[in-house]
């Protein structure tokens, strides 16, 4: 398989709640809310990087098209990863996220592979990662 991952598909409690925050909160551009015509279909898509997409889905219609019971949401099963070009960034990126009404879970800091990173967690708890890692610039 030849992975080519367009899409990231984040289950939310409150579609409008959580557009707001991405939206608003961080900067994304996006669409809006479309599908609503559609039972199960209200979605938002924000355009990220290089293709790619995040997706914002009522955790009831992702249970709903896979057939899977809705399980029981964990912030430690993944983590998004932001990465920045330097300490200052992420600092501001972390500060945006608190100011947008997310929660710090681990303060901008040292790591121990060189870099300078912190955590906060999304209105749903998805855990975001906002980092500087010197050997691995982005391209701004």
């Amino acid at each position: 398989m030849k992975a080519r991952i367009s899409v990231i598909t984040l289950g939310v409690e409150d579609l409008n709640k959580a557009v707001a925050f991405y939206r608003d909160g961080l900067g994304l551009p996006t669409q809006g809310v479309m599908g609503e015509e559609f039972e199960y279909g209200a979605v938002a898509f924000f355009e990220l990087n290089a293709g790619l997409k995040l997706a914002l889905w009522p955790r009831d219609s992702i249970a709903h098209d896979s057939g899977l019971p809705r399980g029981t949401a964990s912030a430690t099963e993944f983590t998004l990863g932001h990465n920045v070009s330097s300490r200052e960034k992420v600092d501001a990126v972390m500060a945006q996220a608190h100011a947008a009404g997310a929660h710090i879970v681990k303060p901008a800091q040292d790591t121990f592979w060189g870099g300078y990173a912190g955590y906060f967690q999304d209105l749903d708890q998805h855990l975001w990662e906002v980092a500087w890692n010197p050997a691995w610039l982005p391209d701004d």
